[in-house]
């Protein structure tokens, strides 16, 4: 049996760092894994480890860009349509990998996991070819210090998972950032970050964490756009399909607890009894002043 994670989430959320951590650990725990690049814009600097499948050998943002004179943005969406049109080229390069773990690294454009068709074709190919497919999105720690950002983030994960229809698990990524010392002069001061209270409320999104802001702080917001905002909260209410774990790649816990779920959810080893993925205790983010 092959295991396939896509690594998804909005620019700047970890992606690369996560998925070289993951790679670590499967690897320190003697599992076979690869790295999958479909990021045609990606640096080489941008990995730990050399992709074993990368889609810049088929098609570049930057050959793109020279050769056809298009935009970075147009650029991407050319290049993604193109494996689209050869994804027999995917398939070729993914039949040489039997009883793997796959960890691929996405791009960063929100619109390929909202509204494009790619990532769902992607997963559909991925399914036929009987690789056991789940998604992980990350989005950052910083999202919590603006609630507005925050629920932008929760709704756009919503999105995403409703367009994929896949096991997924959402990661609330770069925890080490968060300190519980406003004073500190590391961390999540240096990086502009303070620690909230009730952490948990972010973790399983509190819609009235944004009906009980009707302005930001200084700046009250059109009155007309509190009846968008009861509209959101209404919306999550009926619809939670949205919780994150933490994730502090400072701790070997928390990638541990990670990994574990990720396991769980595509329920790695067929062969083994089911295994309950670690418990995760969000109380340990929760109530730090």
């Amino acid at each position: 049996m092959r295991y396939a994670v896509l690594v998804t989430g909005p620019a700047g959320a970890g992606k690369s760092t996560f998925s070289g951590s993951f790679m670590t650990h499967l690897q320190n725990s003697k599992r076979t894994s690869h790295l999958v690049n479909l990021d045609p814009a990606a640096a080489p600097t941008s990995f730990e480890y050399d992709p074993a499948i990368d889609i810049k050998d088929l098609i570049s943002l930057e050959d793109v860009m020279s050769e056809l004179q298009y935009g970075p943005n147009g650029g991407l969406v050319y290049c993604f349509e193109y494996l689209l049109d050869n994804m027999d080229w995917l398939e070729e390069e993914l039949g040489s990998y039997d009883d793997d773990y796959l960890i691929i690294d996405c791009p960063g454009q929100i619109e390929l996991y909202t509204h494009h068709p790619f990532l769902p074709t992607l997963v559909r190919n991925l399914q036929r070819l009987g690789i056991r497919t789940c998604a992980v999105y990350l989005i950052e720690s910083q999202f919590m210090e603006d609630k507005y950002k925050f629920f932008s983030g929760v709704l756009s994960a919503m999105s995403a998972m409703v367009n994929l229809e896949i096991p997924w698990i959402n990661i609330m990524s770069k925890m080490d950032l968060v300190t519980s010392n406003p004073d500190n002069e590391s961390g999540g001061a240096r990086n502009g970050l303070r620690q909230r209270k009730n952490i948990a409320r972010f973790l399983d999104p509190d819609p009235l964490l944004l009906a009980n802001e009707p302005g930001r702080e200084g700046n009250v917001t059109n009155p007309r756009f509190h009846a968008l905002n009861r509209a959101i909260v209404q919306l999550i209410e009926d619809h939670p399909l949205v919780s994150f774990l933490p994730l502090d790649l400072t701790n070997p816990d928390s990638l541990e607890t990670v990994i574990s779920h990720i396991d769980y959810t595509m329920q790695y080893g067929e062969d083994e009894e089911p295994k309950e993925p670690h418990d995760l205790d969000k109380g340990d983010f929760q109530d730090l002043e």
